[in-house]
């Protein structure tokens, strides 16, 4: 279950939606559907999920280089995210453990 979830989003938009709507954030891998992340995060913090919505971004152009060997283009990093809506009074405390 903790290779499908790598981190929590801990950003000021996202934590003002935990605030007013009771949604959290997290990037999860790649090949992760939402019926895994659902029981990924029931099973890591013990709460129960009523929706996920998920995003993949990324992955397109980046940065162009002129090196003396050519030019090089590098892309820019593939990564999904997982926007994740608690039923009424169920709260992820993530400074718990510190």
């Amino acid at each position: 279950m903790q290779e499908i979830i790598i981190k929590p989003i801990i950003t000021e938009k996202v934590t003002d939606a935990t605030e007013k709507l009771n949604q959290y954030g997290f990037e999860v891998d790649k090949k992760a559907n939402k019926i895994q992340i659902r029981k990924a995060i029931e099973g890591l913090y013990g709460v129960q999920v009523e929706r996920i919505n998920t995003m993949v971004s990324g992955g397109g152009k980046g940065k162009v280089k002129y090196t003396n060997k050519g030019v090089i283009i590098e892309k820019n990093k593939l990564s999904k995210k997982a926007i994740v809506t608690l039923k009424e009074g169920e709260v992820i405390d993530f400074y718990g453990n510190i």
